[in-house]
């Protein structure tokens, strides 16, 4: 066989030029990356920690079993798509090994405008979930999201790739017999609480973790009863 030789002068000042650009390059989605993995607002973060809750990274160290590689997808979606940033378009998705076995990964970061959906973090949740379509990988979820952003829904749900088209994949994975699990993690309203909904298995943080379509204050607003979070969505509520 013969032997394939690289023609390449390393010590041209061509390669050295490319070189010297592409380090350029590389140096600076390093750096772009690691502004992603922050999270929203250090403010936002504060009030996470305030709360008792992980950030949306350590959730997902925690879940994945021990020295085993993530595979974060489409970390830099929603990169100055508007002039409120959105770092990973407020939910981080991937591929990891939970108990040996290879699943998709979904989960709201809380930090980032309260987990709300814009519409591209639709499209990046739709993308994980055909990548498990796909592979026929086990999908976990990681709820804890405010639904839509308000200010954005009329370009949520129109098209056939909007809001909707996330319990349309789950409902198809769960007759391809595609496992789906949900943690809920915090306040899931509205959308976010269609999740777990449609999901074959809840966990559910007592005093944490509540699911319901309209929270507190709309219940006050429409009836005029106060209900806590608790006795409105909560853990032992959905478990009678």
């Amino acid at each position: 066989m013969d032997i394939l030789r690289s023609h390449l002068k390393t010590g041209s000042p061509e390669f050295q030029r490319n070189r010297a650009h592409h380090e350029t390059l590389a140096s600076d989605l390093r750096r772009r990356l690691d502004e992603v993995r922050k999270g929203g607002s250090p403010q936002a973060v504060e009030l996470q920690r305030k709360r008792g809750k992980l950030l949306v990274r350590e959730r997902i160290e925690r879940l994945l079993d021990p020295d085993t590689p993530f595979l974060e997808l489409s970390a830099l979606a929603g990169a100055r798509l508007h002039e409120d940033e959105i770092p990973a378009a407020g939910i981080v998705t991937g591929i990891g090994s939970i108990s040996g076995k290879e699943c998709v990964i979904v989960a709201n970061d809380a930090t980032v405008k309260g987990g709300t959906y814009y519409p591209i973090t639709i499209r990046k949740h739709i993308r994980a979930q055909e990548i498990a379509l796909e592979n026929r990988l086990p999908a976990v979820y990681l709820v804890d999201s405010g639904g839509v952003f308000l200010p954005l829904q009329a370009e949520v749900f129109p098209d056939r790739e909007h809001f909707g088209r996330i319990f349309y994949n789950q409902a198809v994975m769960s007759a391809e017999g595609i496992p789906q699990v949900a943690a809920v993690l915090g306040m899931c309203t509205a959308g976010g609480a269609y999740v777990p909904a449609m999901s074959d298995e809840n966990v559910i943080v007592k005093g944490t973790g509540t699911i319901y379509l309209g929270g507190p204050p709309l219940v006050k607003a429409a009836t005029g009863e106060e209900v806590t979070p608790e006795d409105l969505g909560g853990a032992e509520v959905h478990s009678r």
